[in-house]
């Protein structure tokens, strides 16, 4: 959707979460608004990325989670490719999706346009400190402070670990908010995105 790559000033990586399809996190580009995106929305085989939730140990999400990763390796490797800095590229991701982008930018650390959590945080049952640094890549975290799937405590852990690593980091908690995406959060991705869309040399 949006602008071929050939044509598009930057690109949103965009993963969906679990049960779901490419087309649902891609209903979300109408909402954004940024024409001059491209937008990429990799299928997961089965429509989930990794079997068991993002808290268990790593390992028991295993091959699976690495070959996720790995997709989006492959897609970040293509768009670099076509002459795109990290810069002009973003990664939002929900729920399942959310925890993948997130934990791909923390395992491969660079500026990259902006990492957009929504309902998701790093993933593993313990957080240990990750090497690199994200050079102050914008960073947005939203989710509810109720979300069954997504504990509110991790959402802020998997922030403090990115401001570690040197991201521009904003949380925000939605009180009582169902595991949705909201129009604040749009709106403060949006922000982000007119940002990311001008920094392609010409």
């Amino acid at each position: 959707m949006g602008q071929p790559l050939a044509a598009a000033k930057a690109v949103l990586i965009m993963l969906h979460g679990r049960g779901a399809r490419a087309e649902d996190i891609l209903s979300l580009v109408p909402e954004l608004d940024q024409p001059d995106f491209a937008y990429l929305a990799p299928q997961a085989a089965g429509n989930t990325w990794y079997p068991y939730r993002f808290l268990e140990p790593r390992e028991k999400n295993e091959p699976h989670l690495t070959s996720a990763l790995a997709t989006i390796s492959g897609l970040v490797e293509h768009v670099l490719g076509q002459g795109f800095r990290p810069e002009q590229i973003g990664l939002l991701g929900f729920s399942q999706g959310a925890c993948l982008a997130v934990e791909w930018a923390a395992r491969n650390p660079r500026r990259y346009g902006g990492v957009f959590v929504l309902s998701g945080g790093l993933i593993g049952d313990v957080l240990t400190p990750i090497p690199g640094s994200l050079d102050g890549t914008p960073a947005f975290f939203g989710c509810s402070d109720v979300d069954f799937h997504i504990p509110k405590e991790r959402v802020t852990e998997s922030a403090e670990m990115l401001r570690t690593m040197n991201a521009e980091v904003t949380v925000r908690l939605y009180p009582g908010m169902g595991h949705t995406i909201n129009e604040d959060e749009i709106a403060a991705v949006r922000g982000i995105m007119e940002k990311v869309a001008g920094k392609k040399s010409e």
